[in-house]
């Protein structure tokens, strides 16, 4: 839809925080923070299942370090690029801050189609990934998990490659996130991202003296993160009126069958053909008729060229930038309420922390352990994310930044300057 940088959207969205800032920290330590520690590129060349070697190029950025190990997902993409992947990282630094875990910000990205992959050839590439990438990936390094076009099995096909690099059985501490229960992940992280984001949309609705109960709402995206969401505000009463994917969104007003919807993606794998609703653009679909709209899709989809024509009450960010600098402004402007994506998605690097925890300490948690630490620690921060939008007068975006780079700043002042 839109054509804007992710990585300069990031950057200005950085600058209006170290604005707030300026007075408390000086201009060359906020510089420092504007730009990645680390940006590699590796060349990916394993033999496939048709008997050829295929190059393929893969990027890893660790952003910023002063509150612990990088932490972010490997996105798996035919389009992605270092600057994007540059630009996720840094947001992972900022969302960590935010959340309160021990992690700084990183990310990966591998440049193939995965949908064009057999099951077979993407194992291959991402154990390929994984021993290129190994000097990289560490529990005190750069600690991995699933993103867009990855998932759990191949978070367990990394953690069994770099076993198997080291003799072992099983790796010694957490290496990666977002794996399989029986390798050592935790229960309930799969839907960690989603249920944050019905969470966080909950205390919005009642901020604004909403009701979830009944209330129409649209969610662009039916992936992991967009499909869940749907799930759970259904669990608790709201009325999904529309939904999309890469190949076909949907409307209907009197609401739709989620759980039909999630059967027939899972069964064709799209919502192309399903059968609910009447289908409309994707595009038009982010303005039509709602109170909550969450956009769990992609990044640059509310731009200012649509910003004026959301009718939502909300803008729950289920997606990594889903919402341009310029359209940020034009929203804040008409009194539409944005969870920004570093607190709204934030769901999963939580209980990605909780893994982390989990596996270091060789103990286990239960689904319900982890289902109540994540609605009190989302709750916890959407309050403070308001009371410090109210108190000092900032949108709630520049808010939650102000308080991430407040944390990051904090943190790489006490660890000093001297390496």
């Amino acid at each position: 839809m839109a054509t804007e940088s992710m990585l300069e959207n990031a950057r200005v969205n950085f600058d209006r925080a170290a604005a707030t800032l300026g007075g408390v920290y000086d201009a060359e330590l906020l510089r420092k923070l504007r730009f990645p520690k680390e940006r590699s590129e590796l060349r990916l060349t394993p033999q496939l299942s048709d008997g050829n070697v295929h190059v393929f190029t893969a990027y890893i950025v660790h952003h910023n370090n002063s509150l612990g190990p990088c932490k972010g997902g490997i996105r798996m993409s035919p389009s992605v690029t270092l600057d994007d992947i540059t630009a996720l990282a840094m947001e992972m630094t900022w969302k960590c801050a935010l959340i309160g875990v021990p992690f700084g910000g990183g990310k990966s990205g591998i440049v193939a189609d995965p949908r064009q992959l057999t099951p077979d050839d993407k194992q291959t590439l991402i154990r390929n990934f994984t021993r290129n990438a190994h000097r990289h990936i560490n529990p005190l390094v750069y600690i991995p998990a699933p993103d867009m076009g990855t998932n759990e099995q191949d978070m367990g096909h990394i953690k069994d490659t770099i076993a198997y690099s080291n003799g072992h059985a099983t790796t010694q501490g957490c290496y990666v996130t977002g794996k399989p229960v029986l390798l050592g992940g935790i229960p309930g992280r799969g839907k960690a991202t989603g249920r944050g984001v019905a969470i966080a949309s909950d205390a919005a609705m009642k901020h604004i003296g909403a009701d979830l109960k009944g209330a129409p709402v649209i969610v662009q995206g039916f992936g992991n993160v967009g499909a869940v969401t749907c799930a759970e505000l259904a669990a608790r009463g709201a009325r999904i009126v529309g939904v999309s994917d890469i190949a076909e969104a949907v409307y209907d007003e009197r609401g739709l069958d989620v759980d039909r919807l999630m059967a027939y993606a899972r069964s064709n794998g799209s919502l192309k053909g399903c059968g609910q609703g009447r289908v409309v653009s994707p595009e038009g679909l982010l303005e039509m008729a709602c109170v909550l709209l969450v956009p769990a899709a992609t990044g640059n989809q509310i731009t200012a060229e649509n910003a004026g024509k959301i009718q939502a009450r909300v803008v729950a960010e289920g997606a990594n930038g889903p919402t341009t600098p310029d359209a940020d402004a034009i929203l804040h402007k008409r009194n539409v309420f944005v969870i920004p994506d570093i607190l709204c998605n934030a769901g999963g690097v939580f209980v990605s922390y909780l893994e982390y925890t989990q596996e270091t300490q060789q103990e286990q948690m239960t689904e319900e352990d982890v289902k109540s630490r994540l609605e009190k620690r989302m709750r916890d921060k959407f309050k403070l994310v308001v009371g410090t939008a109210e108190k000092q007068r900032l949108s709630t975006r520049d808010a939650s930044m102000h308080l991430a780079l407040e944390s990051v700043c904090a943190a790489t002042v006490a660890r000093g300057n001297l390496p």
